[in-house]
């Protein structure tokens, strides 16, 4: 005979587990907790040192926190001029922006052109892998299945998997940054087939297409493109690449990386933490508030009427009642986040003329009153700026990328990122990383079951 906890047993539990899990929120400051390992200027608390990338928005003169352009740099070299280099060149610059990352320098045309063949022969997944592991258990989420499919791939390789060289390392970290957009492109078809009972459309793998070229390849059932679209999502692949050893997703990789766990697990993890909406969910929030833009601002060309909407928004009064404008903030930069100037400058001039315009101009509007109408409301001085995300999903969204793969692009990307931090962890950490939490609770004395 099975005993179940009915719904009002579980509720009573859950409750009891609330009751017993309250903490002053005064605590936080008596001990001096850095939540969110933030101190109370917005500032980040120094876990680490890294020679991979400098994420820079601001400066701290004499105490106090001033304001400055974002930067975002990349082993020494600014995110503007490797991607103005890229542009000025007529190429792809996202294998590239990996190489850098990986391997710490810009590679020579020989290198590269060698880099680019090996991800190419390093981008088809294992025998039976597709049916095996996505077709016999496909998900509604393409993050959940990525995450999934990087820990099975564990087990289809002879080489040694839980070997932490750096050599065994890097063959793991190219293997899965050819692969992971075959990944992300076949969960997402065998979830259209399955849940949405949509056509299937397995494509064989084009040797000589780059990632972004790959991507809008595989995904798109004629398989047409043009190079001004499969460039524009390059840059984006370049922009979200890598952004600091302190975001959730890296640092997520690099304390598990510090346990001495294996890549597929670490990978897996990275993929798991920026699957939340507060991380690399965020381009979708943006995309729901544009659409209540759209639908509660009459004329989108008038200030005023954007401008009233916002104020709804913040009173909590429109939108979806959180009482934020998504898109706008961001931890580090305050003036300017430089992945969001060079993606609206590039998509304003792919959008020129076409429908979707108006709807860039509409964003740009809201961009622009947002910190003005907060100042007001809220009697804040901070200042903030718009971030990657206010753009990137009207672009994805131009470039016919359905939503379900917002955030799986953006861990297509980030591999690069995370295997270069995982392997400075490896030669450079030397500890496991592990906090110390504030234990609060008094002792207490044992009482019998039958006491009880």
């Amino acid at each position: 005979m099975s005993i179940m906890f009915s719904n009002a047993d579980m509720q009573n539990l859950c409750n009891e587990l609330q009751e017993n899990s309250r903490i002053d929120q005064n605590l936080y400051q008596k001990f001096h907790i850095k939540r969110g390992l933030r101190r109370n200027d917005g500032t980040g608390v120094l876990a680490g040192i890294t020679n991979i990338c400098n994420v820079h928005g601001y400066v701290v003169n004499e105490g106090e926190v001033e304001a400055i352009p974002g930067e975002l740099i990349y082993r020494g070299y600014d995110i503007y001029d490797l991607v103005h280099n890229a542009e000025k060149e007529n190429r792809y610059g996202y294998e590239e922006t990996a190489y850098l990352l990986l391997f710490g320098k810009l590679p020579t045309e020989n290198q590269l052109e060698a880099f680019n063949h090996y991800l190419s022969m390093q981008r088809a997944l294992p025998s039976g892998f597709v049916v095996d592991m996505m077709m016999k258990a496909p998900s509604k989420n393409i993050m959940n299945k990525l995450a999934r499919s990087i820990l099975s791939l564990y087990s289809y390789y002879d080489a040694d998997c839980e070997s932490t060289s750096i050599e065994d390392e890097m063959r793991t970290a190219i293997s899965l940054i050819a692969k992971m957009p075959i990944l992300m492109v076949n969960a997402y078809q065998v979830k259209r087939r399955h849940f949405d009972n949509q056509t299937l459309y397995m494509h064989p793998l084009r040797p000589e297409e780059k990632t972004a070229e790959t991507i809008l390849s595989m995904l798109r059932p004629d398989r047409q493109y043009t190079k001004e679209e499969a460039q524009l999502l390059d840059c984006l692949l370049m922009l979200h690449a890598e952004h600091g050893g302190g975001n959730n997703s890296t640092f997520t990789c690099r304390v598990l990386t510090s346990s001495g766990t294996d890549a597929y697990s670490a990978y897996s993890s990275a993929v798991c933490a920026l699957k939340g909406p507060k991380h690399g969910g965020a381009n979708i929030k943006v995309s729901a508030m544009l659409e209540d833009f759209k639908s509660s601002v009459q004329h989108w060309d008038n200030e005023g009427e954007v401008a009233d909407h916002i104020r709804k928004v913040l009173r909590k009064e429109a939108g979806d009642g959180s009482g934020l404008i998504y898109g706008m903030g961001h931890a580090v930069y305050t003036l300017s986040d430089p992945r969001a100037v060079i993606l609206k400058k590039k998509a304003f001039k792919l959008a020129k003329g076409k429908e979707i315009e108006a709807e860039f101009h509409l964003l740009d509007a809201i961009e622009r009153l947002t910190p003005v109408i907060m100042k007001e409301e809220k009697g804040t001085e901070k200042t903030f700026c718009a971030n990657v995300d206010m753009y990137s999903g009207l672009v994805y969204r131009m470039l016919e990328i359905p939503q379900d793969l917002y955030t799986p692009l953006f861990a297509v990307s980030r591999m690069a990122g995370w295997s270069a931090h995982r392997m400075e962890e490896l030669m450079t950490g030397g500890r496991i990383i592990r906090p110390a939490y504030k234990a609060i609770p008094k002792k207490k004395k044992y009482i019998p079951i039958n006491e009880r």
